[in-house]
């Protein structure tokens, strides 16, 4: 029997496969996604290094980079000034991120040809269960070959890993980028995953891995066959998980959409091109956040208890805060307030701001309040004005006119200084 089965192998005849015994998880990774379609929608860009990220003028980063653009050393996250140093003539992008979307639901209904037991984990990711007996007495090499072609034929590629866990499928899709597709038979993951350096396996960040470092560990073979004690005493309850990943012994299950909690997170984050210094600049930029943040949450139909203030400094320092606003909410004239008063944890006057946002989180089923207050700000009887509604009939003209439609006095404050939304 074959420890690994690679896509290059000269069969994949049923006949000369050995039988899969045991759970069949899958996980399909898009190849390059995003600059991968802008090569598909532009044929004169093909086989030419391609970078989708913002501007280098304007400490943008890079969201993905072609194959072309990688072999410069060009990798995603890096910031785009740094890219443009390393590939000159590359192709730039700031991304048509309908397209991807619209593109990545057709790979989506591709699994869910094959099976319904899909969890998808990122636009140009996901999970699919496809044990023998389940849905299917197919093997399910041949399944991932067929779902590779049928992706290959909307004009783009994906590389699949095949396994008994999501660790060993998620590892085993990295193996043979692009188009690969390694299959790790039951019984095999141990040997598979031995010799792979530490960080290879999702869970082990920097801090961790430097931990594991100090006792000794190098590779996933080590972290399976160290002392539970030492992991415990090291890394808390996190340590022995991890070790059981780290043997292929793990309890994976492939998760459906629909048994999914709804988004644990609702963000808007900006990136300025200009240090953000003065505490009047700041608290624009929370606002213009937090307006955002309400208008993501109220198209998603979500209510939020918990708020997030994220800054990120000129050195690249990330510093977060957060604190509960009580009754869930989608209405940034309550959480934007409250996320103003994290700020002094955060920030002291003189540091430069590059990044500010707001996150929800803490969803529910109730309902979000509605805040009416008068007009100099307090919850008085007298004149009344509903600011929710005032946001939603915002909301209801930016996306029919553009969103330069209207504009706040947190908007004109930082034109010419916002770059465009993340999150």
């Amino acid at each position: 029997m074959p420890d690994i089965f690679h896509q290059k192998d000269d069969s994949t005849d049923a006949r000369a496969l050995p039988a899969w015994e045991g759970p069949a998880i899958g996980l399909l990774d898009l190849d390059a996604f995003f600059a991968s379609v802008e090569q598909l929608d532009h044929p004169s860009w093909r086989g030419r290094p391609v970078i989708v990220g913002g501007d280098p003028k304007d400490r943008g980063v890079v969201s993905t980079a072609s194959y072309e653009a990688r072999r410069y050393g060009v990798h995603s996250a890096m910031p785009s000034a740094t890219a443009k140093k390393l590939c000159p003539d590359a192709i730039w992008t700031h991304g048509h991120f309908d397209r991807y979307r619209a593109l990545s639901r057709q790979v989506m209904s591709l699994i869910l040809d094959e099976t319904p037991l899909m969890e998808q984990m990122s636009i140009d990711e996901a999970f699919f269960d496809i044990t023998p007996g389940r849905y299917s007495n197919e093997h399910p090499v041949l399944i991932a070959k067929r779902l590779q072609e049928r992706v290959a034929a909307l004009g783009i590629t994906c590389s699949i890993g095949l396994g008994t866990t999501k660790t060993v499928a998620k590892i085993a899709s990295e193996e043979k980028k692009p188009q690969g597709l390694v299959a790790i038979y039951p019984g095999r993951e141990a040997a598979f995953l031995a010799p792979l350096p530490l960080s290879r396996m999702s869970g082990i960040g920097k801090a961790t891995e430097r931990r594991l470092r100090s006792y000794g560990m190098r590779t996933l073979g080590d972290l399976a066959h160290a002392d539970t004690g030492d992991l415990l005493a090291l890394l808390g309850q996190a340590g022995p998980q991890l070790q059981l990943r780290a043997q292929g012994r793990e309890k994976s299950r492939v998760k459906p959409g629909d048994e999914h909690d709804a988004a644990k997170s609702v963000s808007a984050e900006h990136t300025f091109p200009h240090d953000l210094e003065t505490p009047e600049d700041l608290a624009a930029a929370i606002d213009l956040a937090s307006a955002r943040c309400g208008s993501r949450l109220r198209a998603q139909g979500l209510a939020g208890t918990v708020v997030t203030l994220k800054l990120r400094f000129a050195n690249l320092q990330i510093r977060t805060a957060q604190t509960s606003v009580g009754a869930a909410t989608d209405d940034e004239h309550v959480f934007g307030p409250i996320a103003q008063k994290l700020l002094p944890q955060l920030w002291q006057p003189g540091q430069g701001v590059r990044l500010v946002g707001i996150g929800m989180s803490g969803f529910n089923d109730a309902k979000p309040q509605q805040l009416t207050l008068d007009f100099d700000g307090t919850e008085e009887s007298g004149p009344k004005r509903d600011l929710r509604a005032l946001s939603s009939a915002t909301d209801e003209i930016r996306r029919r006119f553009g969103s330069s439609a209207v504009s706040y006095g947190r908007d004109l404050r930082l034109k010419g200084t916002d770059a465009p939304s993340q999150g």
